[in-house]
């Protein structure tokens, strides 16, 4: 059941099928109010690339429910946002952790959906320094 934030919320979404949409989710995901507010949050629109992007932050490990999430959101907004201009939807999903066998075995081939793992914090000042050496050297080298 919906609180009153969660209808705030919702009835700023012009859109009825949009609006719909999300209300199902908080409802079927028992979203708290900030839940929702990030998840209607998390789409953004890159004019360079005229596509929209959808970014999902996990503070855990990735699952294949949050791929198969994240894919049900990227084809609702191929089929009901997207102009027919525009490029196919990305989505991006950041995670603490990520098997990369999980991604591949769970979303189709040319899935516009990528998966990356994120640190907390950076990593020490020469290492940074020896990694960036090494990716120029394999660079050079590849030429």
């Amino acid at each position: 059941m919906l609180s009153w934030s969660h209808y705030l919320i919702l009835m700023r979404i012009k859109n009825t099928d949009e609006r719909r949409f999300y209300e199902i989710e908080a409802t079927s995901g028992n979203w708290s109010v900030r839940e929702l507010q990030r998840q209607y949050g998390s789409s953004l629109y890159n004019r360079l690339l005229q596509c929209y992007v959808l970014v999902d932050l996990k503070v855990d490990k990735l699952t294949h429910q949050d791929l198969g999430q994240m894919q049900m959101y990227v084809n609702y907004y191929d089929r009901h946002v997207k102009q027919d201009f525009e490029k196919p939807t990305i989505g991006i999903l950041l995670c603490k952790e990520k098997k990369d066998t999980l991604v591949k075995l769970t979303l189709p081939e040319d899935a516009n959906i990528y998966a990356s793992a994120y640190e907390l914090y950076l990593p020490d000042k020469k290492l940074l320094q020896a990694k960036v050496k090494e990716w120029v050297n394999e660079f050079e080298n590849a030429r």
